[in-house]
């Protein structure tokens, strides 16, 4: 897939400035603000891709709810805040979006969602995965706040739950960290790993990823950006390990990327980097399978510029995608090779409202962002609308 992707995006690239010579034009004359709660797409200058027939707006006011009453009763009791909601992480199946919703304020009533991605449905509500009884808060057999999703090739969906609430305003441990499994064709969960054993007390486990070994066995590994680790579970085996990382590689333990790469015969590996960190490090995943850190970490290089990067994906091949902190616009590196500034190809040029949290594959057979402007949303600047949410396929516009 890795060497089919700027070939697509090549075709998408080309489609649309075919598009704008004609000109087609999918955007009308308001321009509205990036936190402006209109239902329309391609009508602001924080929403200039073309591909509007693609582009799904989300929102924490457009939750889908069992009835109206039900609603009523979330808002009263303070447990359903719209402006609280925020979508941060996305897994692809076909014409569904699993989302991660995490508690990070009050008032977020589930935190893990399905949203179908249907043309003619731009504005789509985002409904409980798998359902409303999973979502309970200070019910520890259910989800407490999911910060990050993964689907395997099997179809299922792996959820990280931290297990913490409220972490923007007053932090509460409800539940101890976990890691729950659910059968996407029955909707039943089939796992639920406690990750107690695993955690410190500095820990702050933030992405989750699923490899499979060439005998295909599989196993998940968590970003522990907290206590400066990679926690591993063999699934099959049931064993687990935490690798630490080298300080070296984290000057600051901040946000801690991953993304994992995979070649045709199997063999994958993993890259990470602290938003910090001045370098891209990496492991393989047979290392990684048995527990060995010590000597297997690689130095892949130092990021281009000097400038801070972060790791928003993988594409299921060799290639991974970039963007620049505070910036938007999107890059390829091709993992194959020498990482340096020459080979990070320019898929996409961002916006001026938000920025992308994740490029994945899917739907379409397309490349997906999902954009937000989390930096508002922490910092309580979104006002009474929320964040502004938009997926949608990473296309490359042509000049005029």
């Amino acid at each position: 897939m890795a060497s089919k992707l700027p070939h697509l995006l090549l075709v998408v690239s080309t489609l649309l400035c075919s598009l704008v010579h004609a000109g087609y034009s999918s955007s009308g004359g308001d321009e509205s603000s990036g936190g402006s709660a209109s239902n329309s797409i391609g009508t602001s200058k924080c929403d200039k891709n073309p591909l509007a027939e693609l582009t799904f707006q989300l929102s924490g006011s457009n939750l889908h709810w069992p009835c109206d009453s039900t609603k009523n009763i979330y808002v009263q009791s303070g447990r359903y805040v719209p402006r609280n909601v925020i979508v941060t992480r996305a897994q692809l199946q076909r014409d569904t979006a699993f989302v991660a919703l995490p508690r990070y304020k009050q008032g977020v009533p589930f935190t893990l969602g399905k949203v179908n991605l249907k043309k003619g449905e731009c504005l789509t509500k985002i409904a409980p995965y798998p359902c409303w009884a999973i979502q309970e808060e200070g019910n520890c057999q259910a989800l407490q706040s999911v910060v990050d999703v993964a689907v395997d090739q099997n179809g299922l969906l792996w959820t990280l739950d931290v297990g913490i609430v409220n972490t923007l305003e007053q932090p509460i441990r409800r539940c101890g960290p976990k890691i729950v499994a659910i059968n996407t064709a029955n909707h039943k969960v089939v796992k639920s790993i406690d990750l107690s054993d695993l955690v410190t007390a500095e820990s702050r486990l933030q992405f989750i990823v699923v490899d499979y070994s060439k005998d295909n066995k599989p196993f998940v590994y968590v970003a522990d950006a907290g206590a400066r680790s990679i926690l591993v579970y063999d699934i099959t085996g049931k064993k687990s390990y935490r690798i630490v990382l080298p300080k070296a590689t984290a000057p600051t333990s901040d946000v801690l990327y991953v993304a994992l790469t995979s070649k045709a015969d199997g063999t994958s590996t993993l890259f990470f980097s602290y938003l910090s960190s001045s370098r891209l490090y990496s492991i393989k995943g047979e290392y990684l399978r048995v527990g060995q850190g010590a000597g297997s970490i690689i130095d892949v290089g130092p990021k281009p510029y000097g400038k801070q990067a972060v790791l928003l994906g993988a594409d299921g091949g060799t290639s991974l995608f970039f963007r620049y902190k505070g910036e938007n616009d999107i890059y390829l590196w091709d993992s194959e090779t020498c990482f340096k500034a020459s080979n990070l190809q320019e898929v996409q040029r961002g916006g001026d409202c938000r920025l992308s949290t994740q490029v994945l594959p899917g739907h379409k057979r397309f490349m997906w962002a999902l954009e937000s402007n989390f930096h508002d949303f922490i910092s309580d600047r979104t006002g009474c609308n929320g964040a502004s949410i938009v997926l949608h396929p990473v296309v490359k516009e042509c000049d005029d």
